[in-house]
């Protein structure tokens, strides 16, 4: 209201100058008597209009359609000018300014430039508030298409972690059984506790739980899947698993170094005559866990993983979990690779 005031004082400034034919030349001792006024009318109308306005506009445009909308506007500015007129006339009334039998003389003369201010100030009022109400409109839509897109990003990395979680390799479990099967007759024992991994594991990946778990219990399951590995495998797989420090309860996605060790596993081990050793490495330093899974296999394009391999999903799952606090480094080459998660303790 502060700054429709100021505005009417700027007004009242322009009107003096326009009517009564003042220039840079005129004393201001005859500029002081219509300046005020100017003032009082510019007063008693403009913040009349600023505070009407904005609140009577978006009630016509809800309810009267374009260009009735306007027409209705421009009856309301009319009838603003009038009763802004109504208001600096009494004002001036009261303090004996204009006498009693002129009020309707100054009313008529005051009318058509009130009027005319009205219209001038109202329409550029309401020309304002359709230009921010569309702006609002548009901030909306924006904001609302961003939910949208968020949600359905949002939407997609769950649907991908489901899949991740819930995903059992058919050839895994094929291989296990078959080894299962041949242990039961030369070793029941190593069946035995191998159906007993086998168990755990698939109990793990296929239970709806918690999206994060503690390291302790990720390596847990780790440790499972590869036993069960060796089993297959035999010395062609050769793994260590080792922590430092007090990192056992920090929590990290579920699968994630699991995920890891199963490329290490598939890219690394399976290839190879010989074979290859997966070392998976947890330290926490300066708040953060850092935890790396590296194997002595061939190596491969760190730049060339497709969006859907699940080095890429580990990275999204991170990034779902822990924002840019988190992160998934990739080093490859001929003889080493090695794959870190770092999330915040």
């Amino acid at each position: 209201m502060l700054l429709w005031c100021l505005v009417a004082a700027v007004a009242a400034t322009a009107l003096t100058a326009a009517a009564g034919g003042a220039t840079w030349r005129t004393p201001w001792r005859r500029l002081v008597q219509p300046f005020a006024i100017s003032l009082v009318f510019t007063t008693s109308i403009v913040p009349l209009a600023a505070f009407t306005m904005p609140r009577v506009m978006p009630v016509v445009r809800r309810h009267v359609i374009f260009p009735l909308d306007w027409a209705v506007l421009f009856v309301l500015m009319i009838g603003l000018g009038v009763a802004g007129s109504s208001i600096a006339i009494s004002f001036f009334w009261s303090i004996g300014y204009i006498p009693g039998g002129r009020l309707t003389e100054w009313f008529f003369q005051s009318l058509r430039t009130s009027i005319i201010m009205t219209l001038i100030f109202g329409m550029s009022i309401s020309a304002f508030e359709a230009m921010r109400a569309r702006l609002d409109h548009m901030e909306l839509a924006l904001r609302t298409k961003e939910r949208d897109e968020a949600e359905a990003r949002r939407l997609m990395a769950e649907a991908q972690l489901a899949s991740l979680e819930s995903r059992v390799d058919p050839h895994f479990l094929f291989n296990t059984l078959n080894s299962i099967a041949s242990l039961v007759h030369d070793d029941p024992p190593a069946a035995e506790r191998m159906t007993t991994e086998l168990a755990a594991l698939l109990r793990s990946s296929l239970e709806s739980g918690s999206a994060r778990v503690s390291l302790g219990d990720e390596l847990k399951m780790v440790r499972a899947y590869l036993d069960i590995e060796r089993v297959r495998f035999g010395d062609r797989l050769r793994y260590d698993i080792r922590t430092e420090g007090a990192t056992a309860s920090v929590r990290l996605p579920r699968l994630a170094v699991q995920t890891l060790v199963e490329n290490s596993v598939k890219y690394a081990v399976s290839p190879s005559r010989s074979g290859a050793s997966i070392v998976i490495h947890a330290a926490g330093t300066d708040g953060q866990l850092r935890v790396e899974v590296a194997d002595d296999g061939p190596g491969f394009d760190a730049s060339s993983v497709p969006a859907e391999h699940g080095l890429a999903l580990v990275r999204e799952r991170l990034a779902m979990a822990f924002g840019e606090r988190a992160s998934l480094g990739i080093e490859s080459a001929p003889g080493r690779t090695a794959i870190t998660i770092t999330v915040p303790v």
